[in-house]
């Protein structure tokens, strides 16, 4: 009988736990299963960006059945809602499901710490159907101001609170203030109406970051960004019109955006377990809660580091996600365990899409540094769930369909154009590249060597003709004298090898063109051989096109009426494949 292991939720570290189980197995009798009330995994991170309209609500979920694609992990959707830990079932309304192992990766919810008002009449950010409700009614709250006379009712309207200044409160916040701008124009509001409140009860926002970082955001937020920072400031009663602080001052606002804590998931009220605050459940070294068969993960595990507890960070639950796995599999094989040892590389925060700070393994990384490393620690984690269509699909949702308004370079950049028209470009750039390889072939380049180097003289015409036979010049008096040295020693001596090369990559270019098969690579390819024509013997009135003709190319020509419509598919499928089972699969549709 194959050992059943059950992992409860598909967050960050439910999806590690069950991807490391998968891959680590090999040939374990092992039946594993993922269940989540939602059948898609939610990107937590990015929430803000929904919730303040940069990026349409599906660039921040992923189907589960996306991820677990070419493997045999089942998932199922369904809630949790009991577990039996002395007869190893999870229960919901409708099933239940045995298990040997137990993972729960079942992440936290909102802590509204028992404030007066606060559940009922505030928007938490910790869910996609959280990010959505924010827009709509930030939305709603614009076109009703548009039409409202009443000047106290507009300020209520046009005030938006954000409860919290970690790192999600001030993501949030940061994306709401570039936001409002776009919505003054479209809904003609004057700016000074619209006010921005960050609430914070610690005596300064992003108590994880180092002072200086702290201070560059702050003043990032109130100097350009206009947000009222509000510190020392505990709210005390939230109704559906004010927000009342501890200081007894109170904010008119339809709207508070509340982000200033999480506890664990809410079946940790229902099932027995030692719990540890905020309702996490403790763990040991192994991540095993007191049933040795059963471990938690992620948000909702108090694994301690020294004397405190693992911060609720994404790095945090991939880590505690892959050491149990691995101490599951271990167990299985009648092999010793190993004690979790996490080590966080460091914490960042953006706000807005030109604004970042971090703190990378002791390191303050500038802020141009910041922006890039935030995108390319999703990047790394989508690739490492999804492959390269969801690098492809983040990238498009950041830059290229950003639903913001877009500063100057944005606007050309992100526009698109329908493929199809770049057909005939690139069906008449094939051409050409091919008949220049045949021309090529029909002067006798494959059989004889032609080119020459430095000429011993002044002569600088790109061919000339010695002893009765043509010689075609690859140094001219433009050419730097760098790559004359290399035409010299290594090029002209194996003159026949790169005639070979040159005329076998016209062709190629050309065929590639043609039947748009690698259209994107054979770009390229094209713009490197005309920059090493334009370094050698000039660029020829003839052919000059081809660059900027090539770079038109890049941004997937070949999938209108060429090949890469079924190809780059098929491989990205292949890939997924690969990484999933170290395994090519010859045929691969779906």
């Amino acid at each position: 009988m194959p050992k059943k292991v059950a992992v409860l939720g598909a967050g960050y570290a439910g999806i590690e736990a069950a991807l490391t189980l998968y891959k680590k197995k090999k040939k374990d009798d092992i039946e594993i299963t993922i269940i989540d009330k939602n059948p898609y995994h939610t990107l937590l991170t990015e929430l803000h960006e929904v919730a303040g309209n940069r990026i349409s609500e599906d660039g921040v979920i992923v189907p589960l059945r996306d991820i677990f694609k070419y493997t045999d992990v089942k998932v199922i959707k369904d809630e949790i809602n009991n577990i039996d830990f002395d007869n190893n079932k999870l229960v919901s309304d409708s099933e239940e499901y045995s298990y040997d192992y137990l993972v729960i990766a079942a992440g936290s919810q909102p802590n509204y710490y028992g404030i007066e008002g606060m559940e009922e009449n505030s928007f938490p950010l910790w869910s996609y159907d959280n990010a959505i409700r924010i827009r709509e009614h930030i939305k709603e709250c614009f076109v009703t101001a548009s039409q409202e006379r009443s000047p106290q009712k507009r300020k209520t309207l046009l005030s938006f609170v954000v409860g919290g200044g970690g790192f999600t409160g001030v993501e949030m916040v940061g994306e709401l203030a570039l936001w409002v701008k776009q919505l003054c124009k479209e809904y003609m509001v004057d700016p000074s109406e619209v006010k921005l409140v960050l609430v914070e009860a610690l005596p300064n926002i992003l108590a994880n970051l180092k002072p200086k970082l702290a201070e560059k955001t702050m003043n990032y937020l109130t100097k350009k960004l206009k947000v009222e920072v509000l510190t020392n400031c505990a709210i005390t009663k939230v109704t559906p019109t004010t927000v009342e602080l501890k200081d007894g001052k109170v904010i008119p606002t339809k709207t508070l955006i509340w982000t200033a804590g999480v506890r664990a998931a809410c079946i940790t009220d229902e099932i027995r377990v030692d719990k540890s605050k905020a309702c996490r459940i403790k763990v040991n070294a192994y991540a095993q809660t007191q049933y040795e068969n059963v471990y938690a993960i992620g948000d909702i595990s108090a694994f301690m580091v020294g004397d405190s507890t693992l911060p609720a960070l994404v790095e945090a639950a991939l880590q505690t996600g892959k050491g149990a796995a691995k101490n599951i599999l271990a167990d299985i094989r009648g092999e010793e365990k190993k004690k979790l040892e996490p080590k966080l590389h460091g914490v960042m925060v953006s706000v807005g899409s030109f604004f970042a700070v971090s703190d990378i393994m002791g390191h303050q990384l500038p802020r141009l540094l910041s922006i890039i490393m935030k995108y390319m620690v999703n990047i790394h984690y989508l690739f490492g769930i999804g492959g390269f269509e969801l690098i492809l699909k983040y990238l498009k949702h950041e830059f290229l369909s950003k639903k913001q308004e877009k500063f100057i370079l944005e606007k050309h950049y992100s526009v698109t154009t329908p493929n199809f028209w770049l057909v005939p470009i690139r069906l008449f750039l094939g051409y050409s590249w091919l008949m220049e390889g045949i021309k090529k072939l029909n002067e006798g380049w494959l059989t004889k060597a032609m080119l020459a180097g430095t000429p011993v003289d002044s002569t600088s015409s790109a061919s000339v003709t010695e002893a009765g036979e043509k010689l075609f010049r690859i140094v001219s008096s433009h050419t730097p004298s760098w790559y004359a040295w290399i035409a010299d020693t290594i090029v002209v001596p194996n003159a026949q090898l790169f005639q070979i090369m040159i005329v076998l990559s016209e062709i190629g270019l050309g065929l590639a063109f043609i039947s748009g098969t690698f259209t994107f690579i054979a770009a390229i390819a094209a713009i490197g051989l005309n920059i090493n024509f334009i370094l050698s013997t000039g660029l020829y009135d003839y052919n000059w096109w081809f660059i900027p003709a090539a770079m038109c190319l890049m941004g997937g020509a070949g999938r209108a009426f060429g090949v890469d419509y079924y190809l780059i598919p098929y491989l990205m499928r292949q890939w997924r494949y690969f990484v999933r089972n170290k395994s090519i699969k010859p045929w691969l549709f779906s």
